[in-house]
């Protein structure tokens, strides 16, 4: 049970939901299984607050996925807030360039001395999963390969002082060699295997993930989705075992 538990503790379940309602039935067919819960800017921008410190009450950490990118000041002030909710992690762009993200940490450390209790871990977006090389060198107008990209953005974000960055798994072997063990890394684009892609580029399995050295794998629809979403989530776990 505990290798279990330990497995289960580096998944993050996305609650990818249109309201509360849809998201409160698979949160509560999950109870009792140690997962994180990711909420992104879908259910919290229609939910709010309240949802998630619902989830803390229920024992379940979060990590709060709404990607801040704007003016440092301004992104101070939203991190401040945001980890007076609680959230166990939260992320901002890394393309809002070090002073943006250094604010961050300013508006969590005003929290935390205001007395909100446990620090949230901050982590960057370094290249969304969906990105393809094509999409970054002729759209986006980055030059160079998509792990440069990712490599450049995790150097910026561990100098600016976060804990860490979110990436694909493909990219997490290299990030290990230059930024170390104890960096965080957060990899979505998980699917189990047979599972269809969507609209994810870059995708390993779970177990191919974790053995890539990701801290936490983000997985959604394959969980989410499916017609018993505790079921599902079990023989994912098992899978990694």
């Amino acid at each position: 049970m505990a290798e279990k538990n330990e497995i289960a503790s580096r998944i993050m379940v996305a609650l990818d939901y249109p309201d509360a309602a849809a998201a409160e039935t698979l949160v509560a067919s999950l109870q009792g299984i140690p997962c994180y819960m990711k909420v992104g800017m879908q259910l919290f921008y229609a939910a709010g607050p309240r949802f998630v410190t619902g989830l803390k009450e229920r024992g379940y950490r979060v990590f709060l996925d709404v990607k801040m990118h704007d003016i440092p000041n301004t992104v101070k002030g939203g991190s401040e807030s945001v980890a007076r909710l609680g959230v166990d992690m939260f992320n901002v762009h890394a393309a809002g360039g070090r002073a943006m993200m250094e604010a961050a940490l300013e508006g969590v450390d005003k929290a935390v001395s205001g007395g909100v209790g446990m620090r949230p871990l901050v982590i960057a977006v370094t290249q969304l999963t969906s990105t393809s090389q094509a999409m970054l060198n002729e759209e986006i107008g980055i030059a160079g390969s998509v792990e440069d990209a990712v490599l450049r953005y995790a150097r910026l974000a561990q100098t600016a002082g976060l804990d860490g960055v979110v990436v694909s798994a493909l990219e997490v072997p290299a990030l290990r060699r230059e930024l170390g063990d104890s960096f965080v890394t957060v990899t979505p684009g998980i699917r189990p295997a047979g599972a269809d892609i969507g609209d994810q580029s870059r995708v390993l399995t779970p177990a191919e993930a974790l053995r890539m050295g990701s801290s936490y794998i983000v997985i959604g629809r394959p969980i989410t989705a499916a017609g018993d979403p505790r079921a599902a989530l079990e023989s994912i776990i098992e899978s990694i075992q």
